[in-house]
């Protein structure tokens, strides 16, 4: 590995940095083993601390992992798919709640993923993919479900759309979307709208999945959202 010259501010951010950029180009595989802490510092000039604080920051990432005893060290992480979208979920999900997105581009990146999704889902589906939407159309017609219950039910449904496409590029970056979009869609509408309402339109959606439709499938998707969408303008202008 060739590491560049570091700057003395942040010290183990630039160091880390480096290492995370190795990672990302290649330089470094899945599974390697990382220099020993002390050949680090020598390299990069710089303490052993500053070296354990970079390599914690990695780890913070999930992108080393250290492992103990004579074959032990530190080696680049293999992260699952679900790891880092959990990741980038959380991100999606923190610029949300500070209101970092306006209620137009909510719905108009909904409008453009869901409606792929469900396109794809109506052409992709399996079996399986059915019974897993049937599961979360069965747990939402029970009428004393709580508002929690019935957010998480809702999440799962939409993923188990995503999931339905058969392309797990598309169900990585769903996954963000869904669980940092969809929970706020539920918890702060829910005093505006009838569950009814949105247990019909995923029953539509459902079905249309369930026969091939994919353009009735989009049709009842585009018309969930847009009457979420009309719910949040709602909730806006119902504030002081």
């Amino acid at each position: 590995m060739a590491f560049e010259p570091i700057h003395q501010q942040s010290l183990s951010r630039q160091i880390a940095d480096q290492i995370r950029q190795a990672i990302v180009d290649g330089s470094l595989e899945a599974d390697d083993r990382l220099p020993t802490e002390e050949e680090l510092a020598v390299r990069f000039n710089v303490s052993r601390p500053t070296i354990r604080e970079a390599l914690k920051r990695l780890a913070a990432q999930n992108l080393v992992r250290s492992k103990r005893g004579p074959s032990g060290g530190t080696f680049v992480n293999r992260p699952s798919v679900r790891e880092l979208s959990e990741s980038l979920a959380g991100a999606t999900t923190l610029l949300v709640g500070l209101e970092s997105f306006s209620l137009d581009e909510i719905t108009q990146t909904r409008l453009s993923l869901e409606t792929l999704c469900c396109r794809l889902a109506a052409e992709h589906r399996t079996d399986s993919d059915l019974d897993n939407l049937q599961k979360e159309l069965t747990i939402q017609s029970n009428p004393d479900l709580t508002a929690e219950e019935l957010c998480a039910s809702d999440v799962r449904f939409h993923r188990a759309i995503t999931d339905a496409t058969g392309n797990r590029m598309i169900s990585f970056i769903m996954y963000a979307v869904i669980e940092a979009l969809q929970p706020v869609a539920n918890m702060v509408a829910h005093r505006f709208r009838e569950r009814e309402i949105i247990y019909r339109q995923h029953q539509q959606i459902f079905e249309a999945i369930s026969s091939k439709n994919a353009e009735l499938a989009e049709h009842f998707m585009k018309e969930q959202i847009l009457y979420l969408s009309d719910l949040y303008q709602a909730v806006a202008d119902s504030r002081p």
